[in-house]
């Protein structure tokens, strides 16, 4: 996959061929030989003295996450370059042993993201994860929900099928899903790990895993996807994440609902288009992700502005047309996707929504499948919809509000 050069960290799977960790070390090292060799003989040559100054103090490692509050940090902190998504699934037996094994396994998984997040956690295995700021989230699918009988939103169901749909259902669907996030993927890798395992001792089966990453970005600034564009320019501040995002006042008011897709890009074949036709497509500018109609990145796109012969500015079938919250009353959902490369022939994006409503997923769906200028270039072909859990206070664990 053609990558963009600002993109630092090796998108190689954990356990994939690549170049990898080993190699990466014995590079490294070579360079820095090399380079050391070359201050020496300079300094030989000049004939320098030498006059030693202390080195200057390392920067303090940021602090950690917090994992304990009345939110999961993993919906609203800030987009972190890796992540990986996990799902689970519970045995079926009756309803009475099924809810005692959801209970254990959340209590199983709020332990151990709770300690990978801290600032010192006890287990070896640990150490240093701290300071990279592990963001974590939790949540129940709606099949779970329906079969236990949970207090979920009430619009929490699987999403209907839409046209091109290309699922396989074993990359998506759980009774749980996880996401966790951190600045490298060795930890998203140690605790994924952890936190499967806790699972497992508990009676969750796993499902399936899916590893995304991030171009390095600037802080404040818009990452991109594979095919060049901003992604996210649109995302509602906090004050409308309150109004959006967040579930309305009552036992929901700290859940939210995700909506993942799992999505093929051909990135050559898009990549071919004349730029101003891929401009169009979008309805932005590639170069700075300003809408065709405004002059910086976060204008609210015009989707009725027309030209002298009566066009419109944006294209009808542009994207940020048909996603756009004016046809949805205003509604906006917070975008977090990252990219995935699983492959010469399967590199994509991996949606990652968060909504008060999934109907509001669903209508904006069901107008790009029929007319977005990017469906020739995309195959959906996995999904997942989960209730993100109430945050867990200090003692307490995920999820208390599901009796067990």
């Amino acid at each position: 996959m053609p990558t963009e050069p600002e993109i630092a960290q090796d998108p190689v799977r954990p356990g994939s061929a690549g170049f990898g960790r080993r190699g990466a070390l014995l590079a490294a090292g070579a360079m820095l030989a090399a380079g050391l060799g070359a201050a020496a003989d300079d300094l030989a040559r000049k004939n320098l003295t030498a006059t030693h100054e202390p080195a200057p103090a390392a920067p303090p490692a940021p602090a950690a996450t917090p994992f304990h509050g009345p939110r999961q940090a993993g919906v609203t902190a800030p987009q972190q370059p890796v992540t990986q998504l996990l799902a689970l699934d519970l045995p079926q037996t009756s309803t009475a042993a099924d809810r005692r094994t959801l209970r254990t396994v959340l209590d199983e998984l709020t332990r151990a993201l709770a300690t990978a997040a801290s600032d010192a956690p006890s287990d070896a295995r640990l150490q240093g994860i701290g300071s990279t700021r592990l963001t974590s989230l939790v949540g129940v699918g709606p099949g779970l929900a329906t079969r236990l009988g949970l207090d979920v939103p009430a619009g929490l169901a699987e999403l209907p099928s839409f046209p091109g749909d290309q699922l396989d259902q074993a990359r998506g669907g759980g009774d749980l899903l996880l996401q966790l996030c951190a600045a490298d993927r060795w930890t998203v890798t140690v605790v994924a790990e952890l936190a499967a395992t806790a699972a497992r001792s508990a009676g969750a089966v796993p499902r399936w895993s899916q590893s995304g990453f991030l171009p390095v970005t600037a802080p404040g600034t818009t990452p991109r996807n594979l095919f060049g564009f901003k992604d996210g320019t649109s995302n509602p501040g906090p004050a409308e994440d309150e109004q959006f995002v967040w579930g309305p006042s009552g036992a929901h008011q700290n859940g939210t609902v995700l909506v993942y897709r799992r999505i093929r890009m051909d990135v050559a074949a898009f990549a071919a288009l004349p730029a101003d036709q891929r401009d169009r497509a979008i309805g932005r500018r590639q170069s700075d992700g300003v809408p065709l109609t405004g002059t910086a990145e976060h204008d609210d796109p015009d989707i009725y502005a027309k030209n002298p012969d009566g066009s419109y500015v944006i294209p009808a079938n542009a994207h940020v047309r048909l996603t756009s919250p004016r046809l949805d009353g205003g509604a906006r959902m917070l975008r977090r996707s990252y990219s995935y490369d699983d492959g010469p022939t399967d590199r994509g994006l991996l949606f990652c929504a968060f909504m008060r409503d999934p109907a509001q997923f669903i209508r904006v769906q069901d107008r790009l499948a029929t007319r977005d200028a990017l469906s020739p270039y995309l195959t959906h072909q996995a999904s997942a919809v989960a209730y993100v859990l109430p945050g867990a206070t200090a003692g307490g664990s995920l999820g208390e509000q599901f009796q067990a």
